[in-house]
């Protein structure tokens, strides 16, 4: 073969390669109208917002850790009532559940008390997020909580791990949602769910700022981009959404 035909086949087999190599939000995002080759775009800033926009949604600032309290609060149950939200999970005692964006461990502990023979990881990223919750772990003498430092792309599990990954008021503030929802999606288990707690952007009574809610719509259009599929959506909680998806069908 000519020098000339071999350099070009060299070329051909490299930019092969780099597309095999691509990451799955670049792939996915690729049949996304309007939001570039990575999905992601950038707007003047929001007061409550980055500027960095995601299929059409500014990504809301993340909470930091001086939210404590707000999260611990007493109204909290009445508010949101999670003891039904936590009911509806449906969990095993031997089911492993991610906390992913932990905060204080509200849901955390109490899932931990439901899961006897099961694990809950506790992820965060947050350093004084993490010290309160290994603090709070061993105080409770809960063995079956395991405290992981995430990163903002990753939750860090291992994969095929997870029964259930859950987010609760915390997807609208992931700064790289596309990565997390891939590095999930490799930490479910085939069968593994992930849930979403939002609050309703539809309801323009429920008193949350409008970067911090979701509406059913936009999750689905960027859940479904990443290979998920709604499985399950209830409204019996006050003022958020419960939205339950599975790993979408291998076409």
């Amino acid at each position: 073969m000519p020098a000339k035909r071999l350099f070009h086949a060299a070329v051909l087999l490299c930019w092969g390669a780099l597309l095999g190599l691509l990451p799955a939000c670049d792939s996915q995002q690729l049949k996304s109208k309007g939001a570039g080759t990575s999905g992601y775009s950038s707007k003047p800033a929001h007061p409550d917002g980055t500027g960095k926009v995601y299929l059409g949604r500014e990504i809301a600032h993340v909470m930091s850790a001086s939210g404590g309290e707000w999260l611990e609060r007493d109204t909290r149950q009445e508010e949101e009532n999670v003891t039904a939200a936590i009911q509806k999970l449906d969990l095993l005692p031997t089911s492993v559940v991610a906390d992913v964006g932990a905060g204080t461990g509200y849901y955390t502990f109490r899932i931990a008390q439901q899961v006897p023979q099961g694990k809950v990881y506790a992820v965060e990223v947050q350093n004084e997020f993490i010290s309160a919750l290994k603090n709070r772990a061993q105080e409770l003498g809960l063995t079956n909580v395991t405290v992981v430092q995430g990163s903002a792309q990753s939750p860090n599990l291992p994969a095929a791990s997870l029964d259930l990954a859950i987010m609760v008021d915390v997807y609208h503030e992931l700064e790289y949602p596309c990565e997390m929802l891939q590095a999930l999606h490799r930490a479910l288990k085939p069968t593994g769910k992930l849930l979403l707690l939002e609050y309703r952007a539809e309801d323009p009574t429920v008193p949350i700022k409008e970067l911090h809610k979701m509406s059913v719509t936009q999750v689905n259009k960027e859940l479904r981009a990443n290979g998920f599929t709604l499985s399950r959506r209830e409204n019996f909680l006050p003022i958020q959404h419960f939205l339950l998806f599975a790993k979408a069908p291998k076409q």
